[in-house]
């Protein structure tokens, strides 16, 4: 891959260009990169914000939510005179004012089986930093089926969680076949949340999407990431693709059409 950068893009990208893991085909392939984050909140916020530092030169945001004043303790590509804006567009204006080479599509909607086709169409990869399993699930199942790495992530309270979904390994279902009874997992609305937590785990996840777009390291394909931030402390747990699982193992299914994206969101094959 050719790169051609002006002056201020070789001052801008310096340190990514004498990496050898990373150089100019590397920074070239950020560049022309595709990702898209699905929700601009705790997560999303900084995967959005480092995603544009370092060069993804076309990021989508989508989020239908508007930013509140008790977003700012956390989501910190919001400012207080951000309160009242529709979080996609608080995101985009602070992407195009930290760097001009990325191209910012802000979307305005929640991702349902109505949009979601055209939300990641020709995504490189996919961001779940969404806050709900109906759209964690949908996310799953529609990259699943359009071959899009998609990188999860979730918080709660002190502790958060990550792992990487790519084409050929194991999905989503096979970590969760379903999600939790509804009110039975409380959102930080609820129970609150460590203001620092979602800063490392959008990180992680943005580090995770760039490994991909680099092709380089080991994602965490087949690996949950657990981080508790009161305990400092990193575990690695593994886990298989499911032969019978209905979106990705033998026999099941091939389109989110048929699938129900309430309650439990599980599948039935009788």
């Amino acid at each position: 891959m050719t790169l051609s950068l002006d002056a201020t893009q070789l001052d801008r990208y310096s340190r990514h260009i004498i990496m050898d893991e990373v150089g100019p085909e590397g920074q070239g392939r950020l560049l022309s990169a595709r990702v898209v984050v699905v929700g601009a909140g705790g997560l999303g916020a900084p995967a959005i914000q480092y995603l544009a530092a370092v060069g993804v030169g076309e990021l989508v945001v989508v989020d239908d939510d508007v930013v509140e004043r008790s977003n700012l303790q956390r989501q910190v590509i919001h400012r207080d005179d951000d309160v009242g804006t529709p979080k996609a567009e608080s995101a985009a204006a602070f992407v195009r004012g930290l760097n001009p080479d990325v191209s910012v599509e802000p979307v305005e909607a929640r991702v349902d089986k109505s949009n979601v086709h055209e939300v990641v169409a020709g995504a490189d990869v996919v961001v779940d930093a969404s806050d709900n399993f109906p759209t964690r699930y949908l996310l799953n199942d529609v990259c699943r089926f359009e071959g899009i790495p998609l990188v999860h992530g979730a918080i709660y309270k002190f502790e958060g969680q990550a792992t990487t979904l790519v084409p050929d390994g194991p999905c989503y279902r096979c970590l969760f076949p379903e999600a939790p009874e509804p009110g039975t997992v409380p959102d930080c609305a609820t129970t609150g949340v460590l203001g620092v937590l979602p800063g490392t785990v959008g990180c992680i996840q943005a580090t995770e999407a760039m490994k991909l777009l680099l092709d380089e390291g080991e994602v965490l394909d087949g690996r949950l990431l657990f981080y508790d931030a009161m305990d400092m402390t990193f575990e690695t747990v593994p886990y298989r693709k499911n032969p019978d699982c209905p979106v990705c193992g033998e026999g099941g299914v091939d389109s989110i059409e048929d699938i129900d994206y309430v309650e439990s969101c599980a599948i039935s094959l009788d």
